[in-house]
């Protein structure tokens, strides 16, 4: 029996605002709950709308430049820097910038729509 698993098609989260979302480990691709690893990249002048998600979520910038409005204030990560996000915490994500930006996204437990919380309009 093998001791990894091998993910070479990560689950494509389908979206509606230009953001890709590749799942490579979470609910989507194999079930788990504990953990989600995504590969994203948001479009330039992309934003979420606020959420209070009940998961810690770490991201590292890949490529380009990322907005956090986190309790209030606003932060902007660029490549190569990371962060780490409590659970519980408000938090809103966006590239208000011309350029995309290219990240990893770590939740733990896995990212869920009934876990993020996101404020509706």
């Amino acid at each position: 029996m093998k001791k990894y698993i091998l993910q070479k098609a990560p689950f494509v989260v389908p979206t509606t605002d230009g953001k890709v979302i590749e799942e490579h480990f979470g609910k989507a691709t194999e079930g788990g709950s504990q953990l989600s690893i995504a590969h994203m990249v948001a479009p330039p002048k992309w934003s979420e709308p606020f959420q209070t998600p009940e998961f810690e979520e770490y991201t590292y910038i890949v490529k380009g430049k990322k907005q956090f409005i986190i309790a209030g204030e606003t932060l902007i990560l660029k490549a190569g820097e990371s962060i780490k996000i409590e659970k519980n915490t408000r938090v809103q994500y966006s590239n208000p910038f011309d350029e995309p930006c290219d990240y990893i996204s770590v939740c733990t437990p896995a990212f869920s729509f009934e876990l993020v919380h996101r404020e509706m309009d």
